[in-house]
């Protein structure tokens, strides 16, 4: 299997100059050197197997590793995190070494991913981080609604589906932070219903810019949907419904 070609030290350079672009912690050398063998293994795992179509070194640390801490200021200290729908761990492998005071489950309905994600959690020593191989609408999943402080999700959905599928995780008095690029505005308003319906209140956008290494940007929004009031008991529907006859 072949390594990463990128040195320690060439990492760190490109790593602690993206996160400076866009203004984000620079973090120890420990931690730095945990994100480091998750991208190590990840492009190691994706030579063979694919979990994330981007291969370039640089675009990754740009992509999903600092795509992915934007959300890091947003989550309350020691908050239950669920990232439905992870994929290969973002956002969820990224929190859980800057933060490793959150407690985060994450989830995703392909296997050969959440494999990759237990196989981190033991590599890395990613105590907070526990790996589920499920779907949102699950039954045997039902003893998790409504307790969790806060779900995240990343390019998974658009809002009307997102907010069925996340917001009846949500405790009341916590919220959903959705990672959105462009036209999230045009969700939101699609979504409205759907939110309202699922217990949601007044939403907040946090727009910014993720600044790539080549110094072009890409438009981010994070959609923080509080937890309002309780959610009906017959959400999430099965996908297949919620697809054919969305809110």
């Amino acid at each position: 299997m072949r390594k990463i070609f990128l040195e320690y030290r060439e990492f760190k350079e490109i790593f602690c100059i993206s996160l400076r672009q866009n203004n984000l912690e620079i973090f120890d050398e420990k931690k730095i050197e945990t994100f480091y063998r998750f991208t190590e293994r990840l492009m190691e795992v994706n030579a063979v197997t694919n979990l994330t179509a981007i291969r370039n070194i640089p675009d990754v640390i740009s992509k999903h590793l600092v795509d992915s801490l934007l959300a890091a200021k947003y989550l309350p200290e020691g908050a239950r995190v669920l990232d439905l729908g992870c994929g290969p761990g973002f956002p969820s492998i990224p929190l859980a070494i800057s933060r490793p005071d959150l407690k985060i489950v994450a989830l995703d309905s392909t296997a050969k991913k959440i494999a990759f994600v237990q196989e981190c959690i033991d590599l890395l020593n990613l105590a907070s981080l526990t790996a589920i191989a499920g779907r949102a609408e699950d039954r045997n999943l039902s003893a998790k609604l409504g307790t969790f402080d806060v779900v995240v999700s990343r390019a998974v959905a658009k809002m009307s589906i997102l907010s069925e599928l996340c917001l009846p995780y949500v405790r009341v008095g916590g919220f959903l932070l959705a990672l959105k690029a462009a036209k999230a505005e045009d969700e939101l308003t699609e979504a409205k219903k759907a939110i309202r319906i699922l217990g949601g209140g007044k939403t907040l956008l946090h727009q910014t810019q993720l600044i790539i290494q080549d110094g072009s940007s890409e438009s981010r929004c994070l959609i923080e949907v509080p937890k309002a009031n309780c959610t009906p008991s017959t959400y999430p529907r099965a996908y297949a419904v919620i697809l054919k006859k969305p809110l």
